[in-house]
């Protein structure tokens, strides 16, 4: 939560400076047109990122399979695609870096990897709480620190 609020806090005071320096350095004119033209440029590559996923989507959904890679950069897309509406270089290469697919698919493994840890963390806390009574006391150190062993079954459900 504090690495949230400081990120509000200081990638605003960077975005104003950065954008104080290149009007000096280059005129405000240009600096202006620019910062438009990154804009206008993610915007078009945000639309043919996003077909391009949407699509890969639906050819999953049609072969029965979930789509949850295509989803995954679906939300990098969208975090991109209000980087680069946000004026400012700084939020301009943080989006540009969500709509190129090398790095984009970098950011969804990496965020793919610690949603698999903070589930799978939340889902055993939640374990421990609800069901620590049909558990047996742990025999010693080793089998305290094994994970839960995963069971896997189908049911009905009779009304």
């Amino acid at each position: 939560m504090r690495f949230v609020f400081l990120a509000f806090v200081l990638i605003p005071i960077i975005e104003i400076t950065l954008l104080i320096n290149v009007g000096q350095w280059i005129g405000v004119g240009y600096t202006v047109a620019l910062v438009l033209l990154s804009a206008f440029v993610g915007v078009n590559m945000l639309r043919y990122q996003g077909v391009s996923t949407l699509t890969r989507a639906q050819q999953k959904m049609r072969q029965g399979e979930l789509p949850g890679q295509e989803m995954a950069e679906g939300l990098v897309l969208a975090v991109g695609g209000a980087l680069l509406i946000t004026p400012g270089f700084v939020t301009d290469v943080m989006g540009f870096c969500c709509l190129i697919p090398w790095t984009r698919l970098r950011i969804v493994h990496f965020l793919r990897g610690r949603m698999f840890v903070m589930a799978q963390t939340s889902t055993y806390q939640e374990t421990e709480v609800h069901h620590a009574h049909f558990r047996a006391a742990p025999q010693d150190e080793e089998s305290s620190r094994r994970r839960p062993e995963v069971l896997e079954g189908e049911f009905t459900r009779k009304d």
